[in-house]
């Protein structure tokens, strides 16, 4: 009776493999022949799941964005406004050494990107997914009268929305203020500048 091979498992295996490669390694480490002593295959069976190590990069970085998006809707679930902003970010901010792993797979993926319009396509898609939620939860937070009188809230997205992308990048470069501790500091002060209390204290200076 011929073995049945579970394909997605094995896809599921060789992203796994790939981000375990990327953090141990950097992308240039990342050879298909690694990848496949690393999930335990045969050299050239990759072939077989992905079409090429571009392919198997996106499926990596989708791997990391699903699993962001799974934390972020567990820790916002009972949250709204501003609460939920800043849960969503500490999901998503390089604040622990396993966001700062997953923070070296987005980077990896988003140098392909220039190469790839198709991938840059799948970058949009899960911005786009992303910028939904913030905005969403600017409205929340503009409800509950929560934001400074001058915030606009589509504006306001897109600056927190690249504040977050730009923070994986110099999380990654490094520095004396983009440890943990700095990034959660940086994103107190964002937060912040949008508050009311940061409006009325403006107005009493």
């Amino acid at each position: 009776m011929p073995k049945i091979v579970d394909h997605d498992q094995r896809r599921r295996e060789l992203v796994a493999a790939t981000l375990r490669i990327i953090v141990r390694q950097g992308l240039a480490g990342a050879t298909m022949r690694d990848i496949a002593a690393e999930a335990g295959f045969a050299n050239g069976a990759i072939k077989s799941y992905f079409a090429s190590k571009s392919d198997l990069l996106a499926a990596t970085y989708l791997f990391v964005f699903a699993a962001t998006n799974r934390r972020v809707e567990l820790s916002t679930a009972h949250l709204r406004g501003v609460p939920a902003l800043r849960a969503f970010a500490h999901e998503v901010l390089p604040i622990t050494p396993e966001l700062h792993d997953e923070a070296r797979v987005v980077l990896s993926f988003l140098a392909e990107v220039a190469q790839s319009p198709d991938h840059a396509r799948t970058t949009r898609e899960t911005m786009a997914l992303w910028r939904t939620w913030i905005l969403g939860w600017l409205r929340q937070a503009d409800d509950d009268g929560e934001l400074a009188a001058e915030v606009v809230l589509e504006p306001a997205a897109d600056v927190l929305l690249t504040y977050l992308l730009g923070a994986q990048t110099t999380a990654i470069i490094g520095g004396g203020t983009f440890d943990f501790a700095g990034l959660r500091s940086q994103l107190d002060y964002v937060v912040a500048r949008m508050s009311v209390d940061h409006d009325q204290s403006v107005g009493q200076s």
